[in-house]
This record gives structure tokens, C-alpha cells and sequence, in this order.
């Protein structure tokens, strides 16, 4: 599954630090006897501050487990209900008389169970454990060891929650609303469709069953191999799908509605269909280019088929995250995979793109091979965002995306690991309110990230050689994090296990401190590490330790690798031969490691110049950039000195390293807004960003590329919204002549003309903008003009947006992207945006029922505030309104209040002095 977040990361205007089937008969899952495996789940505490407490929670029992899964469902698209029919192949391996399962928001009408030539036994009471989401099946005789069939009727309901089995709404092209019947089952919402072992280690096959109205596509993970009339209703139809292979519960999906598809095969003769809203089969073109070459690619880089006939990418309406690798049938936003050839942007392209590789990237690891339990889920997560970009830079290398992924997600997972409520990369995960918390940039972009180290550390050919083994070891079953290390330890010959336990068990990361000296021809390097936090060193604690791939080059060739090492205790000195006086060393080629360095001062200044005459790369001076800010935000140096830095990026050709500037001086904006001299950051962001954009200019020219779509895009929405005029006047003009139909608006220059025009726009303005969002036929421009909104200045105005938020003009996954836009854009839209979640806390919570959205929105909403009575209001709501998901997230918001506040007490006057003192825009 990838969530949304990471779009912000990605997008160019809105750059914010916000087959073979095995046998029936044969057991689905590794046998497990309940001694061998933990069965009361406690997350894992942070080393600084104690997490919440956990509900202590049990694992379902190991007496009775599915073989086969015989499913038929009904859905009522009018009454929104569903009828259910479970007829399941089950062992029981252990005499019994009672069978306990995984159920929520279903009522079972009858259950029965059927022993292998023996009498249909009753059940005599089904108790409901809703808390944990479980019902106990009671039977008046006890059920023998052996081979059976449990058959159980069921009714549900098509819920508005977009977990489980849910309706989601669309309108047809005459205007008329309608639903279609979908699925969410990824973690534990197969349960809310129908009763089951809803673990990912129970693994089963399953043959389903959907009876649809004639008119309507039924989809579901197999192809279909029967259709036929339903013998009471000429107007109904019942589909039935082929078996599928053993898999685990939540990768199970169906889709009843109406749709277009355009449809290809790969070179490995998979069928491939991407699945559109009516009459917009053409948006899904792209999307099944990219399917159709990343299908052979993963087949090659694994040397493993792909095991299905078949694979459907599927745009749906109403969808929390932002796709979903249930196999043979992934589920998408309309955005996640929709390309209009006119109207989409070249962030939306990419983002496309990725979201498609890291999909079917799921559909080995993951599906394939299954992990075991929620702990690992960081092996599904990490990996699947690690190989995206590897598949998207086979296929598109014009995008440079490996070095986009140092600011999208390394950056991304370092900000939130230096917290003190972090958490390590393997979480033990018990009750299922507790694993949407670990749906974050933890298990997604820091799991990517060490994965990224692990590959450089033992190579392509090495790593490949462990991935096929893992996948030929362990298909169709599960394994844990150290059944692959076994795998790339043993093809590699390298200690992958010590290494890579010091990530994936403890939380945090160092920082490499790094001197040096000179002796003749040779250059001595001191290093050494400890712990990074973002509240700066840590006192008197004992200091942890990782196993760290360090690779070092100097100016002489500052793309190659002179010298690797692994940091295995805390210090260590190098030499390296022949590196003379007057050549620089650069500690992590390629921005690879996952830690941050301190370099002495001599050293740093050293380098400086690479970044002025580009010798360094971009991925290395946006590496550079990075941690000095993230060292500034800790304390550990001045602000001043990072200011001073960004100007030596005054003629910076490269996107990425744009982006990742942009963002980290956005974060430099959202702090100082709580000051009286907001004004003079804007001036500096002016004066930095102006060179850069009058050489862009507005309009694309002959030869450009994609990336330089991507920075004009940036560029201007930074000048917009910082107030620079000329970049005001020509937003204004070339928004006027949109609207008048003269002069449309290319796509890319779409958000920051309309981000400009609203953020120094009136009343007018916005009823404009409202006007153009309900006109709007692609969800992709619904969501630029909602992820803008927020601009506006007016208190009056931006009270408007967060009403509209809630309204029905807003799809319910998107709600929070237009409180957020509110939160982000200004210190009063950050009060009202505050207030009004606070004031709707109800209906929000409802809406996302607890959902990863709920996480989201909180931090989206408080995470820019920064005095420590905020902290305290914050920490105080949440007390009286406890949101079991979010209550990590909640830590993490008030850590991060409190280091604004302390980072604006250390060093609010200094940038101040800083900027009045400049007497020039920079040239």
C-alpha cells in the first residue's frame, strides 16, 4: 500500500517537509505452534520518552485454519448492504468445540461446520468480541482433528468509511450519482467483508463469487471464468473468478461498477488493463505503458515470473490511501494513476509513475512472499519504495529520480528518526489499532533508505542473487526480516545481519563527526559517531551504535568512490594515499548512508566551492545543504551559517537541489511567521529564487525536459508566494486570460499561478477558484485548486475554505489535504485550521473511523506551531480525545512544537540581525 504523504514530497509546486497454485489440501502457513510465537503485542518504546501503554491483544488460536476460502457476495448498491456466503475448507488440527475468527461490522445469520464424511454440526452461539474484533463460533459437539467445511451466512453493510468493503461515489456524464462496491482490506479490514482468519501468516486460496447487476464490471483478483444469469433476476448476473494462489487475507479484492479500460500485454504475455471512470479510457494510457514495462523488468530483476494471468490497475473514486497491491487487482486514487496527455502536470506523471513500479513491485514482495506479521511490515513497505524509483529510472532515466529520492523520502525519514518519539523500523505490533500508526515514514521511506544503503554496501549482482533465492525460498509462504538477510548474506558473503540490525531493531541514526589532517601527500580523517537528535546531543544517556557503510571521495573525481569503509565502533582514523593539500574529501558519495555529517570547519569551508562551480553532485550538495539545517534546527549550529549557505546556491541549475532548498527554507518561513519580521524571510526567498527564475522564465523552450518543467513550477510558486511583484503581475495576467478561454494555462504552470493569485487574492478571487473546482472533470485539477485553497489571507476567507473542506464539493480523502493547505499557508490559517479541528473533531474522527487520515490531519494541523503552551493544548485535546492511531503521531507533533519554540528562542534574533544587515539582493 503507499500513502499519500509522500505526494506532497513529489509534487513540484507544493514542495513541503510536511504461478504455480500450491495444493488445497496442503497447510497455507508455516506451521506455528502458539509457544513459538509472541502472542501479546506491545509496541516497542522509544529510548527517550515511554510510548502510551498498549491494550494487551491475542493472536487468533492455531486449532483451525483456512485452506480454501469458497466466497459469494451480493452487494445492494441501492440500500448499501451486502449479503455473504462462506463456505470454507478448513483444518483442524486440534479437537475443539469452538472456532475463533476475525469479524467486525457483520452479522452472522447461520454457521455450521461439516467434517469430512461425517453430519453437518450447528452452531449453537456466536460471540462478538468487538473490541477485538473477533466472534467465538460454539458448537454442541466437539469438532475432531481433521479435514472440514465451515459454512457461514452473513450480512454487512456497504459502509462510507473506505476500509473494508465501502461504496464510493461517482457521477456519471449526464449528472447522475452512483456508487460502486469496493475494497480496502490492507490491515485488518478483510474482516468488515467477511468472517476470516485476517492474518497475513494464515494464508489461503480462494474462489470467489460476485452476484452484480448485469450492467456493472464485477473485477476481482483472478479473471473470470464464468458468467452467467442469476436464476431468480434476469437483471443480475453471477461472476465467478478463477482460484487464486495461496494468499493472505488482505490482499483479497473485488470492484462492482461501472468503467472504461484500455488494455496491453507485456513481453511475458500478462494481460494488462487499466481500468477508468467512463469516457476516460484515454487517461489510462500512460499508466498502462508503465505497467507493461515494469512487469518484464521486475520479472527480469527477480528472475521470478509474475504467477497470474492477469493484472487490472483500477481508478477509484473514493480511496483513503493512495493505491493498494491487492494481487492481480491493485486499487488506485484517480490521481495515483490517471493521465490526462492536456491537462496533467509533469509532477503528476512521475508521481504516476512511481506509484504504479511500487505497486507491482508488491505483487512479488509482498505477495508473493508474505511477512509474518505487522512487525515486518517495513519489509513490504521499504522495499516496494526503494524499487519504485529503480523501476521508474529503467524506465524514464530523464526524471534523475535517484537523486529526487533524497529529498522525497531520505530527508523525509531522517526528520522524523531524530525524533525522541520515533520508533525503530521493526515495530512488534499486537492489538490492529496499533499497525495504521506504523504506516509512516519510518516503515516506508527509512525502510527504503537502509535498503538503498544495503544495495550500494553489497552490490547489484550480489543483491540480485539474494533477492532470487529469498523469493524462490519462501513464495507462497511468509518470512520475517531475517530470512532475507540470511538470503543477501549468504549470496554476498558480507555480515548483512549485524549490519543492518543495528537499523532495522533500534530507532535513531548518527551522525558522523569528521576531521582532518594533512601528513605529506596523505590526508588523515578522524571520524566517529554517536546518536543524531533533533533536540541536539543527548545527555548522559548511553549511546548507541549501528554498523555504518561510510564511502569517501575527494574533488579529484567526486563521482567515484576513493575509499569504503564500515564504522563499527564509535571512532575510527583513515588515511587516504595520495589525496594532497589543496584537494577536498566529501564523507558519503551519492548521499547513500543514512545518517548525517558533521565536518569540521575547515572542511566545510573546503567545500563550499563545489557547490559554486557544481563539482559536486547535486545529490551530494543537497546532502550538504540538508544537514547543515537539520544541525541548525538541533542546535548544533547557526541558522546564520545555513542562510549563508543557501546564497552559495545562487545559480543552482538542478530541480532536486531546488526543491529540497525550497523546502527546508518553507520550514524557515513557517517558524519565523510567528515573529515580527516575517517579511525579511520573504525578501531573502525573493532574492534567492529570482535569478533562477528569470532564467527560466514562463514560458517552456525548445529542448526542455521534463525536469525543467518540475523547477519552473517551483521556482515560480516560491516567488508567488513570497510576494515578488513581477511574478504577481504575470500570474494575474495569464490567470485572467485562462479564465477568459484566450490563453489556457499549461498544466505545469497551473499551481503556482493559482497558489499566487489566491494567496494575494480577495473574496473574488476565491469564488473564482470555487467556481473552477466544481467545473472541473479531472480529479487532478479538483486537487491542485483544494491543495491551494489555503492561501488565501483574509480570517473571513479562510474560514470559507475550512467549511468547504467538510462539504460535499470535496471527496472525503481530500478533506485533509484542504485543512492542511490552511495550516501550512499562514499563522492565522494555522489557528483556524486548529480550532476548526478541534470544533469538528467528531464528524473528522467518524469520517476516517481512526484510519492513517487521522494521523495525517493531526499533523498536518499542529506540526508548525511553536510555543510550549501550544504543546501542552495539543497534548490536553488529545488526552480528552484519544485517538488510538494517532497517538505516536500526537507525540511526535508536540515534540516537534517544542523544538520550534526552542530553535526560535535560540535563534530568532541572530537570523534577524542576518537579514536586516544584507544590503543587496544577491546577484
Amino acid at each position: 500500500m503507499l500513502l499519500l504523504g509522500r505526494r506532497v514530497l513529489l509534487s513540484s509546486a507544493h514542495t513541503l517537509r510536511a504461478s504455480c497454485q500450491a495444493s488445497r489440501a496442503t497447510p497455507s502457513f508455516r506451521p506455528v505452534n502458539l509457544s513459538d510465537r509472541p502472542l501479546i503485542g506491545t509496541a516497542a518504546a522509544p529510548n527517550r520518552r515511554t510510548m502510551p501503554e498498549r491494550r494487551p491483544f491475542v493472536r487468533l488460536p492455531t486449532d483451525v485454519y483456512p485452506v480454501n476460502y469458497g466466497l459469494s457476495l451480493t452487494p445492494d448498491l441501492i440500500d448499501f448492504t451486502f449479503e455473504g456466503r462462506l463456505e470454507a475448507l478448513v483444518e483442524v488440527t486440534r479437537a475443539t468445540n469452538q472456532i475463533v475468527m476475525n469479524c467486525a461490522d457483520i452479522d452472522i445469520i447461520t454457521a455450521s461446520f461439516v467434517p469430512h464424511g461425517g453430519e453437518e454440526i450447528n452452531a449453537t452461539g456466536f460471540n462478538y468480541q468487538n473490541e477485538d474484533e473477533k466472534v467465538t463460533l460454539s458448537f454442541p459437539s466437539t469438532l475432531q482433528e481433521g479435514s472440514g467445511r465451515l459454512k457461514i451466512d452473513f450480512v454487512g453493510e456497504l459502509n462510507d468509511k473506505m476500509k473494508g468493503f465501502y461504496r464510493s461515489k461517482y457521477t456519471t456524464s449526464a449528472g447522475e450519482t452512483r456508487y460502486a462496491a469496493v475494497t480496502q482490506f490492507e490491515a485488518t479490514d478483510a474482516r468488515r467483508a467477511f468472517p476470516c482468519w485476517d492474518e497475513p501468516a494464515i494464508k489461503a486460496t480462494f474462489d470467489i463469487t460476485l452476484i452484480v447487476p448485469k450492467d456493472r464490471v464485477a473485477l476481482s483478483n483472478m479473471n473470470v471464468i464464468d458468467r452467467k444469469p442469476h436464476p431468480e433476476d434476469e437483471n443480475v448476473v453471477e461472476v465467478t473468478f478463477a482460484t487464486t494462489p495461496i494468499m493472505s487475507t488482505y490482499l483479497v479484492a473485488f470492484v462492482i461498477g461501472e468503467y472504461d479500460y484500455v488494455e496491453s500485454q507485456s513481453s511475458d504475455g500478462v494481460t494488462v488493463r487499466v481500468y477508468t471512470p467512463v469516457g476516460k479510457a484515454e487517461q489510462g494510457k500512460f499508466a498502462l505503458e508503465v505497467a507493461t514495462k515494469t512487469l518484464p523488468f521486475y520479472n527480469d530483476y527477480f528472475s521470478v515470473p509474475y504467477p497470474l494471468p492477469k493484472i487490472d490497475l483500477i481508478a477509484i473514486a473514493d480511496f483513503a490511501a493512495g493505491a493498494m497491491e491487492n494481487w492481480g487487482l491493485v486499487t488506485y486514487r484517480e490521481t495515483a494513476l490517471l493521465i490526462d496527455p492536456k491537462n496533467s502536470c509533469s509532477s503528476s506523471k512521475q508521481w504516476v509513475a512511481l506509484v504504479v513500479g511500487h505497486e507491482l513491485a508488491h505483487q512479488w514482495f509482498g505477495n508473493l512472499v508474505t511477512m509474518e506479521w505487522w512487525t515486518h511490515l517495513w519489509l513490504n513497505e521499504g522495499f516496494a519504495s526503494w524499487i519504485e524509483y529503480l523501476c521508474v529510472d529503467h524506465c524514464f532515466p530523464e526524471y534523475d529520480i535517484w537523486t529526487q529520492f533524497v529529498s522525497a523520502d531520505y530527508t523525509r525519514a531522517l526528520d522524523l528518526d531524530a525524533l525522541d518519539s520515533s520508533h525503530p523500523i521493526e515495530v512488534n505490533v499486537g492489538h490492529p489499532s496499533e499497525v495504521d500508526e506504523i504506516f509512516d515514514a519510518i516503515s516506508y521511506s527509512k525502510g527504503a533508505s537502509v535498503i538503498r544503503m544495503l544495495h550500494d554496501y553489497i552490490g547489484d549482482e550480489d543483491f540480485r542473487k539474494g533477492m532470487n533465492s529469498y523469493l524462490l525460498k519462501f513464495q507462497h509462504k511468509n518470512a520475517s526480516t531475517e530470512d532475507l538477510w540470511d538470503c543477501l548474506e549468504k549470496a554476498s558473503g558480507k555480515p548483512v545481519a549485524a549490519v543492518m540490525g543495528s537499523w532495522t531493531k533500534q530507532m535513531g541514526f548518527p551522525i558522523i563527526v569528521v576531521d582532518q589532517e594533512q601528513r605529506g601527500d596523505n590526508r588523515v580523517l578522524k571520524i566517529s559517531q554517536k546518536k543524531f537528535c533533533a533536540s541536539g546531543p543527548p545527555d548522559g544517556e548511553s549511546c548507541p551504535s549501528w554498523m555504518v557503510p561510510v564511502s569517501i571521495c575527494t574533488s579529484d573525481d567526486p563521482t567515484c568512490s576513493k575509499l569504503k569503509v564500515l564504522l563499527d565502533r564509535p571512532e575510527m582514523t583513515i588515511t587516504l594515499s595520495g589525496v594532497g593539500p589543496h584537494l577536498w574529501v566529501k564523507i558519503n558519495l551519492g548521499t547513500v548512508g543514512f545518517y548525517r555529517i558533521q565536518y569540521s570547519s575547515s572542511m566545510l569551508e573546503s567545500l563550499l566551492p563545489g557547490i559554486q562551480d557544481l563539482r559536486l553532485q547535486p545529490v551530494d550538495r543537497l546532502g550538504l545543504q540538508n544537514d547543515l539545517f537539520s544541525l541548525s534546527r538541533a542546535g548544533m549550529i547557526s541558522t546564520v551559517e545555513v542562510l549563508k549557505l543557501m546564497e552559495a546556491f545562487v545559480n543552482e541549475p538542478n530541480y532536486t537541489v531546488w526543491s529540497d532548498l525550497s523546502c527546508n527554507l518553507g520550514v524557515l518561513s513557517s517558524l519565523l511567521s510567528h515573529t515580527d519580521f516575517h517579511e525579511e524571510i520573504q525578501e531573502f526567498i525573493r532574492d534567492l529564487f529570482t535569478p533562477i527564475g528569470l532564467e527560466l522564465g514562463w514560458d517552456s523552450k525548445l529542448g526542455e525536459g521534463h525536469l525543467d518543467a518540475l523547477l519552473r513550477g517551483l521556482v515560480l510558486g516560491k516567488l508567488g508566494k513570497a510576494g515578488h511583484k513581477p511574478t504577481l503581475e504575470e500570474a494575474r495576467r495569464r490567470f485572467k486570460e485562462h479564465l477568459e478561454g484566450r490563453q489556457p494555462l499549461p498544466a505545469d504552470l497551473r499551481s503556482p499561478v493559482y497558489l499566487t493569485v489566491l494567496k494575494h487574492g480577495d473574496g473574488a478571487t476565491l469564488d473564482v477558484m470555487l467556481k473552477l473546482h466544481k467545473q472541473a472533470d479531472m480529479q487532478e485539477e479538483r486537487n491542485r485548486i483544494e491543495r491551494v485553497l489555503g492561501a488565501i489571507s483574509a480570517p473571513d476567507l479562510i474560514h470559507r475554505v475550512l467549511l468547504f473542506a467538510l462539504s460535499e464539493e470535496v471527496r472525503p480523502q481530500d478533506t485533509v489535504s484542504v485543512i492542511g493547505g490552511v495550516a501550512g499557508s499562514s499563522r492565522q490559517g494555522r489557528k483556524a485550521a486548529w480550532k476548526f479541528v478541534k470544533d469538528n473533531w467528531e464528524e473528522l474522527y467518524n469520517r476516517y473511523q481512526g484510519g492513517f487520515l487521522i494521523s495525517r490531519l493531526i499533523k498536518l494541523t499542529v506540526d508548525g506551531f511553536a510555543n510550549d503552551k501550544m504543546a501542552a493544548e495539543v497534548k490536553s485535546f488529545f488526552d480528552s480525545h484519544p485517538a488510538p492511531s494517532a497517538e505516536r503521531t500526537v507525540q511526535q507533533c508536540c515534540e516537534n512544537i517544542l523544538l520550534n519554540a526552542a530553535w526560535l528562542k535560540r535563534d530568532a534574533d541572530d537570523i534577524h540581525q542576518y537579514l536586516l544587515q544584507r544590503k543587496a539582493p544577491l546577484v
